[in-house]
């Protein structure tokens, strides 16, 4: 058997979350790859939202498990970021805990950036300028609490830490530019990367190696200078290609398929699949099909769908497109079992079929109040579809198949 047959269930258990109920506990959902396994849904939902929250300005998407969603907003007149606990089906609020925050409204308004991630009965939270908190996920009691900033020298981003934490056993990793490894009991650092590998904006994506490190985990980590590969075992560096754009700005998680990692970034850079090989990672090809401004592109069934700036596409593994559908603006995306699910520039939500064939609709509602932008990753958890603009607002909406008698 394929180490990588294994890989979707070392990644169920290291997130903490359990498969058998509705969940998408942590940045990119329950497998960190923007996809949703449940069929459960129905792709035509109704058209007013079940409930609907104003959080507060910012990016953050939201992290259900136990039936609790968590995530993130600022309070521009308190100076405050907000931590929200939420009943996913009601939107009632079961509790908030909140700390003094910067609100980074450089060229945009500003706000949260990163998710929260669930680990059992605690929640981990890092923002925009190091702070990592570690919470009860059922009363936001703090557990722990650590900057990181000063005490390992760090720089800041142009717009502020912008990747989510990610939980994988006993250990949190943070990409701070300098990559972390932390205990997740105490905060303790376990390992830090030497070098800075720049911006930080994208959260790591883990993967299992082939060849002669078969089975053994790495991180593939797309910073402002490029792409590096990382042990999981004391962050030691595997390769490195560098990978250059306006203002620093590789904000999409990569996608490891094998041996073969894909990055896009936005501002004219375009899209490349790396070989990984023993000699370090040499692309297979490069183009500009594919420019990923903040939202990555999902992969399903061997084509990546995704926002080429504000055009809407899907290519094959060769990086050739399949289909452009214009009018939808730059948005976000993610998909549950054969469907995507789209957030447009206006707030919209589509739902359309995932086919190399063509851009397919099939339902399509005003979701979201039509100001702000709406790069948040969408999510979806037993059939409710979660979606946010910049300002704040918050929606649930329901797309639960019918019961049957």
């Amino acid at each position: 058997m394929s180490p990588f047959a294994l890989l979707p269930l070392f990644l169920a258990i290291s997130s903490g979350s359990h498969r058998d109920e509705p969940a998408w506990p942590n940045w990119n959902g329950p497998e960190r790859d923007g996809r949703s396994r449940e069929t459960a849904w129905v792709a035509a939902g109704k058209q007013d939202p079940l409930w609907t929250l104003e959080l507060g300005l910012g990016y953050s998407s939201v992290a259900i498990g136990g039936g609790r969603l968590y995530t993130l907003g600022f309070d521009k007149q308190a100076g405050l970021d907000i931590v929200w606990c939420l009943d996913a089906e009601s939107g009632e609020v079961l509790w908030t805990h909140d700390y003094e925050a910067k609100i980074w409204d450089q060229a945009h308004t500003g706000g949260t950036l990163t998710t929260p991630a669930i680990d059992g009965d605690v929640v981990f939270i890092l923002n925009r300028e190091a702070n990592m908190y570690c919470l009860r996920a059922d009363t936001g009691e703090v557990v722990w609490h650590q900057n990181y900033f000063e005490e390992e020298q760090l720089e800041y981003p142009t717009w502020g830490f912008a990747a989510s934490p990610l939980v994988l056993d006993d250990q949190v990793i943070m990409n701070l530019g300098k990559v972390f490894s932390l205990d997740k009991e105490s905060g303790e650092v376990l390992w830090v990367t030497e070098r800075n590998y720049g911006h930080a904006y994208s959260t790591p994506t883990l993967f299992e190696q082939t060849g002669e490190q078969a089975g053994e985990p790495a991180l593939a980590v797309f910073n402002g200078d490029g792409l590096a590969v990382l042990s999981l075992d004391g962050g030691m560096p595997i390769a490195f290609h560098g990978w250059e754009t306006k203002y620093d700005m590789n904000c999409a998680s990569p996608i490891v398929l094998g041996e073969r990692i894909y990055i896009s970034s936005g501002q004219g850079k375009g899209n490349a699949l790396l070989q990984l090989s023993e000699d370090g990672l040499a692309p297979l090809w490069e183009n500009k099909e594919m420019g990923n401004k903040m939202s990555g592109c999902v992969l399903i069934d061997d084509h990546f769908y995704g926002f080429d700036e504000a055009v809407l596409k899907c290519l094959d593994l060769e990086g050739r497109v399949q289909w452009a559908e214009r009018g939808i603006g730059n948005g976000a995306l993610a998909a549950a079992a054969d469907k995507l699910i789209v957030v447009g520039a206006e707030g919209e939500l589509i739902v359309a079929a995932a086919t190399p064939s063509g851009f397919s609709p099939l339902s399509k509602t005003q979701a979201l109040a039509n100001d702000g932008v709406f790069w948040t990753k969408p999510a979806i958890a037993g059939g409710l579809i979660y979606a946010r603009g910049s300002l704040g607002q918050l929606v649930c909406l329901d797309h639960r198949a019918p019961r049957s008698e």
